[in-house]
């Protein structure tokens, strides 16, 4: 399987690479700045240089052809509501009218969990941020697209284990980065799973059979 990642520099991006490497699969990592290629190399993925924001739907498709899937992890990451209007939101717009362009019909979306940081007092910049994810869902479902969104809890780097809970609603809780990554690893390699929702914690689930038991129903 060859795979275009869109936020392979990021934490979930970068892991996902190091598991596609090992199970001998490829993949292509796109980024902005200079500076991450060398990151994305290491990960054992192919740099190519792109912008979300600066690209035409066009540019991205050239890119994406010749890939068997897209996954698509980028985001502001607080840099702003316009910058997260830019990438989180029209950015996924552009990305999925690409990839339809460039027939890669498998587009996996890492979104966010809608309870996340409720309770909280993080702010409007927060909440336009969960405003755009919740639109950019909505946009990627409306797509004829072979879609998958995963939306994890709370991310930590702690070492993971491969375990989830994953299903159409789960009790909300926190999410290892490489748990996150090794369940995007298996829906990738399970067609059957394909046009859901899907909700993800840490769980006692191999990711693998996770993916396998959602995509039986």
């Amino acid at each position: 399987m060859k795979v275009f990642q869109i936020g392979a520099a990021g934490g979930v991006g970068s892991r996902l690479a190091r598991l596609l490497a090992e199970h001998g699969d490829t993949s292509t990592g796109m980024h902005r700045r200079p500076d991450q290629a060398e990151r994305i190399r290491e990960a054992g993925a192919d740099p190519v240089q792109g912008d979300l924001i600066l690209d035409t739907v066009d540019d991205l498709a050239e890119k994406l052809r010749g890939h068997d899937a897209v996954v698509f992890s980028a985001g502001a990451h607080g840099t702003g509501r316009d910058q997260t209007t830019l990438i989180d939101g029209k950015g996924l717009e552009k990305a999925a009218a690409a990839a339809a362009a460039a027939g890669v019909t498998r587009f996996v979306l890492v979104s966010v969990f809608p309870d996340a940081g409720r309770g909280g007092s993080l702010g409007e910049g927060f909440e336009h941020y969960m405003r755009v994810k919740k639109s950019a869902d909505v946009h990627l479902a409306g797509t004829g697209l072979d879609w998958v969104i995963v939306r994890p809890g709370t991310l930590s780097d702690e070492p993971g284990d491969g375990r989830v809970a994953a299903g159409l609603a789960v009790e909300y809780g926190t999410v290892r980065r490489d748990n996150v990554a090794a369940f995007i690893h298996a829906a990738l390699h399970t067609p059957a799973l394909n046009r859901t929702i899907v909700e993800l914690t840490d769980g006692p689930t191999p990711a693998a059979e996770a993916a396998a038991a959602l995509a039986a129903g």
